[in-house]
């Protein structure tokens, strides 16, 4: 079982050896990186090249470890208990007719190995980080109501993705192999933008990648990223418009999303539009 790339996924080689011994070895790999470097779209390409199932866990400032695993619908319970389940076929004796699986229970719980994804754990408490290492360390977790212990029948493969909003612990980085995903080179983009259109213009490509690294570098609280990219590349294709200078691009807010950034672009472009014509 080997991962090496997918026809929508550039895999640069320290990043594929990574990954590849994550999943061999069964450990956490926590991916870091800006937004926009593929850390989530990772998790997703290599369910779809192993064809594996994926769960998905969107941590939240207010998520519990437990919740991640399971919870009760005690609502319903205590509902049954006063009314009767009539033909649901539910026992109120039973706790497993009002479990609510979780995503790690869910993974836990599957017949074959599925892609676990954490996404964005640097939004959650470090108590929560430690208890879900300590939960996909040990691949089991216990039901409190019951006492009983919930053993993963197949070992997940774990996918951690932080944006760095938050320090992560350091019990948390020590259980995982990580790796952080530069922003890539002109280079890599190219390799990037051919996996998503085959069929383009190479001038194009040459000037849209030259002022798309002229506009990241011009210090935007959001610069544009990769999929930003990619989709001002499908709308100057669709259109048949080519771009000219960073002053002056068509749809500028498929790249510039803030509107502080929309407007100090703006600004800069009307200074060199008064200057060039205060010199001719």
């Amino acid at each position: 079982m080997k991962f090496a790339g997918t026809d929508k996924y550039y895999l640069a080689p320290e990043l594929e050896a990574i990954v590849n011994m994550a999943i061999v070895m069964e450990k956490p790999l926590l991916l870091t990186g800006e937004p926009g470097t593929g850390k989530t779209q990772l998790a997703f390409e290599i369910s779809r090249a192993l064809g594996m199932d994926i769960e998905i866990l969107r941590a939240k400032s207010t998520i519990k470890g437990e919740e991640a695993c399971y919870v009760q619908d005690t609502v319903l319970r205590l509902n049954d208990a006063r009314f009767g389940s009539g033909e649901t076929g539910r026992d109120v004796q039973n706790f497993y007719d009002y479990a609510i699986w979780g995503p790690i229970g869910r993974a836990f719980r599957a017949d074959k190995r599925v892609v676990l994804l954490l996404d964005e754990i640097d939004k959650t408490e470090s108590d929560v980080q430690d208890n879900l290492l300590d939960v996909l360390e040990e691949n089991q977790f216990v039901i409190r109501e019951l006492n009983q212990i919930i053993t993963a029948q197949q070992a997940p493969i774990i996918v951690i993705t932080s944006n760095a909003k938050r320090e992560l612990s350091d019990p948390f980085l020590r259980r995982c192999f990580c790796h952080h995903i530069a922003f890539p080179t002109k280079q890599e983009m190219r390799e990037i933008v051919s996996l998503h259109y085959r069929e383009i213009s190479e001038k194009l490509v040459r000037v849209a990648l030259e002022i798309f690294y002229e506009l990241r570098g011009r210090g935007f609280e959001k610069p544009p990223a990769t999929g930003e990219l990619l989709n001002w590349l499908g709308a100057l294709q669709h259109s048949g418009k080519m771009p000219e200078t960073a002053d002056n691009i068509p749809f500028a807010g498929i790249l510039l999303k803030r509107s502080g950034d929309i407007q100090a672009w703006r600004q800069k472009g009307r200074k060199k539009a008064k200057t060039s014509s205060w010199h001719y």
